[in-house]
């Protein structure tokens, strides 16, 4: 685990920021939260993360659009999704883009931070 690796958290819920935030901390990584796709898009550090967990569901862009996005621009940050309302045509769709993971909420903070360090293991930079 690189104690210096940024991870962006991109939720519409500000309950689900804040607690993966407090979890990411205590394994050492730095967190940025934004409430939506088009915030995280529009932020002037958008490329600075190394790894970006995703809801699935949100407003004006979901997290599989927001993975197309950045597909389409080149940006190739590892991503992991995670949704309340797991679906298997969703679930096909983001794995097949590259995604590292979609974990359904609630999900255990042990296993996202194995798939947060996952992620960071095949990051590009």
């Amino acid at each position: 685990m690189n104690a210096s690796s940024v991870i962006a958290v991109i939720d519409d819920d500000a309950s689900v920021r804040l607690a993966l935030q407090s979890l990411l901390r205590s394994f050492g990584y730095e967190v940025m939260l934004f409430p939506s796709a088009m915030a995280f898009l529009h932020a002037p550090e958008r490329h600075e993360p190394d790894c970006i967990i995703s809801d699935v569901q949100m407003p004006q862009m979901s997290g599989p659009d927001l993975q197309d996005q950045l597909v389409a621009d080149g940006d190739t940050v590892p991503m992991i999704f995670i949704t309340a309302f797991p679906e298997k045509a969703v679930e096909a769709r983001v794995i097949e883009r590259g995604a590292v993971a979609i974990l359904s909420k609630p999900f255990d903070g042990n296993e996202i931070a194995a798939h947060v360090e996952r992620a960071l293991g095949s990051a590009p930079h």
